[in-house]
């Protein structure tokens, strides 16, 4: 149990990481990138776990890196896709406000 809470803290630290250092992180909140962060290291625990790789301990450290390393990267993914995505949304509402005058 404690390894869990310790991904999901890492996680949510990638994620508030990721809306920060983003440039258009005006544009959406800072709890969405850090929530996919986490969703996406709980579901890869669960699963590495459910497959069995914490029996070894060889393959005892692979959930959590790999845990850790997807909830990044869904953290960066998302706070990526969703900046870029709702900036030219913005831009093109005020482009079209502005050529209505």
């Amino acid at each position: 149990m404690v390894a869990l809470v310790i991904i999901a803290l890492i996680a949510g630290a990638l994620g508030a990481l990721s809306w920060a250092v983003d440039k258009h992180r005006q544009t959406f909140g800072a709890l969405l990138p850090a929530g996919a962060a986490v969703t996406a290291a709980l579901l890869v625990w669960i699963i590495t776990m459910a497959v069995g790789l914490d029996n070894d301990p060889a393959t005892a450290w692979i959930p959590w890196i790999l845990s850790i390393v997807v909830g990044g990267a869904a953290a960066w993914a998302t706070a990526g896709f969703v900046g870029r995505t709702r900036h030219q949304q913005h831009v093109a509402r005020t482009n079209a406000i502005l050529q209505i005058h």
